[in-house]
């Protein structure tokens, strides 16, 4: 017996649609996207019942019927960044709690990160992830595997095995390669099989020098139960002194860390570059690193266009010459330039009370750079929205693990920052969060068209909610927008038509 769902009386919303609507899915794949006003529950029987007549179903289906009673149809986010931490450290986060979090966050599909203990560093490995967390039925989850075998810095052989179908893309997540001459090789390993490399940008040397000055600060952030995630402290007295000195050492940090962020952003886009592979640049933020990317992208674009003029040249030559004119393909290089931004980069300055406490990687940086980084959302240099999910227990974030837990946060965050406050379109922020990141990673999904995987999340666009980190399905519950009221939350989520959340 076939399955169908009618969701109507909506809202549709994707890249290119934002309007009234109805979707109608077949057997876990979006069958057809209607525009205009659906309200009656006959009028959308008997159009359900006709379309599916059509393909020669006939009475051979179960249907079932949505009223979403206005509430906004819109592809599921898909995340190209996350830290899971299953195996190893599921203390902090396993498949099943990750996976509920990213469920109520919107999210069908999740790109995990393989700093885990065992590092991933294998396709076997890789699949065993994607395997166990089928099991759970909860979206799916994509197991990224490490540049370097174990994360040792040296050794690529490893990427010798991988295949583009099964591993997409490869990560030193949580720190870089050191060595260029292993980051080339590495690439070019990644351009002859088609594999993405998504980069952690931060010299490794620059990052070394940075980590007594926020040790120091941790130090005294403790001695005065100060939390090191921009949340209100429990003591109430803390000297003026004190705070000053906290201040000036996470200065201190976060400029080396800036630096290191440039150094290295410039480097990879370079080896990219040579080696001709596909390069995606994490969780940028900082002016500089923007603008290497910006004017990578730039310089690909004027690349094709003198390519283009030149062969409409030529083929005007032809036609001078009465002979035929036969178009030489493009060069195939390879080289791709995509980047990614986190919600919290979007939403917050780390020169701001409390925010400077709040430790993560790369840190919150200044007004100037986030001034930036909304610039670069809006003219399409940021090709993504990922929210680098990064959950600790309470105990590592007053010893100074870097992160935070970010999942179940990110569209209100978004659609608060950029949407309600006229940065860009509701229609932007979904090609951001869906249409985007499904293009870079090849998959079916990301947008409301018929023939795409049925992973759709309900959401009100419009509902104002407080951010209350200790009911979150995470077991991080260390954010800087605990207590924030954002407007924007999920409701419902389905993947392949099957509803997992709501």
């Amino acid at each position: 017996m076939n399955h169908a769902l009618f969701i109507y009386n909506a809202a549709i919303l994707d890249e290119s649609l934002d309007g009234p609507g109805a979707v109608l899915i077949v057997e876990g794949k979006i069958r057809s996207v209607f525009q205009g006003y659906f309200t009656g529950a006959e009028t959308v029987k008997s159009l359900a019942a006709a379309i599916l007549a059509e393909d020669g179903y006939e009475n051979n289906y179960t249907i079932s019927y949505l009223d979403a009673k206005g509430l906004t149809v819109t592809p599921a986010f898909i995340d190209m960044h996350v830290h899971f931490r299953d195996p190893g450290f599921t203390q902090k986060e396993d498949l099943l709690s990750g996976l509920r979090a990213a469920s109520a966050g919107g999210y069908g599909t999740v790109v995990t990160m393989p700093n885990t203990k065992p590092v991933i560093s294998s396709a076997e490995q890789a699949l065993e992830v994607n395997r166990r967390a089928a099991e759970i039925g909860l979206g799916t989850v994509i197991q990224s595997v490490s540049i370097t075998r174990d994360f040792a810095g040296t050794d690529t052989a490893h990427l010798d095995e991988l295949n583009r179908h099964s591993v997409p893309l490869i990560t030193e997540d949580g720190h870089d390669v050191a060595s260029s001459a292993v980051m080339l090789e590495a690439m070019t390993k990644a351009s002859e099989k088609g594999i993405i490399v998504s980069c952690h940008s931060e010299d490794c040397s620059l990052a070394a020098a940075a980590r007594p000055h926020r040790e120091r600060a941790l130090e005294i952030m403790r001695q005065y139960s100060l939390p090191a995630w921009g949340g209100n402290s429990e003591a109430e007295d803390v000297p003026e002194e004190a705070l000053e000195e906290i201040e000036d050492e996470i200065a201190e940090a976060n400029a080396l860390l800036a630096l290191a962020e440039n150094v290295a952003t410039s480097r990879n886009i370079e080896i990219a570059r040579q080696a001709g592979c596909h390069v995606h640049i994490c969780h940028i933020s900082t002016a500089e690193a923007i603008d290497s990317v910006r004017d990578a992208k730039e310089f690909l674009r004027d690349e094709a266009a003198d390519f283009y003029a030149d062969m409409a040249v030529s083929a005007y030559d032809a036609s001078l010459e009465s002979r035929p004119f036969v178009p030489l393909p493009p060069a195939e290089n390879g080289f791709s330039v995509t980047c990614e931004a986190t919600p919290h980069h979007i939403a917050l300055c780390g020169t701001d009370e409390p925010y400077i406490r709040a430790f993560v990687n790369p840190p919150l940086r200044t007004e100037e750079d986030r001034i930036v980084l909304l610039e670069a959302i809006r003219d399409g240099t940021v090709d993504v929205i990922a929210t680098d999910h990064a959950p600790h227990t309470l105990e590592d974030k007053a010893n100074g693990a870097p992160g935070f837990t970010g999942i179940e946060t990110a569209y209100g965050i978004c659609n608060s920052v950029l949407v309600k406050e006229g940065q860009i379109s509701a229609k932007r922020l979904s090609q951001l969060m869906s249409a985007n990141p499904a293009r870079i990673l090849g998959l079916n999904k990301g947008l409301l068209k018929s023939g795409y995987d049925a992973d759709i999340a309900l959401v009100d666009p419009d509902e104002r909610w407080t951010v209350d980190s200790g009911e979150f399905f995470s077991k991080g519950k260390a954010s800087p927008f605990d207590g924030s009221i954002l407007t924007g939350k999920v409701k419902a989520l389905f993947t392949a038509g099957r509803k997992i959340f709501g």
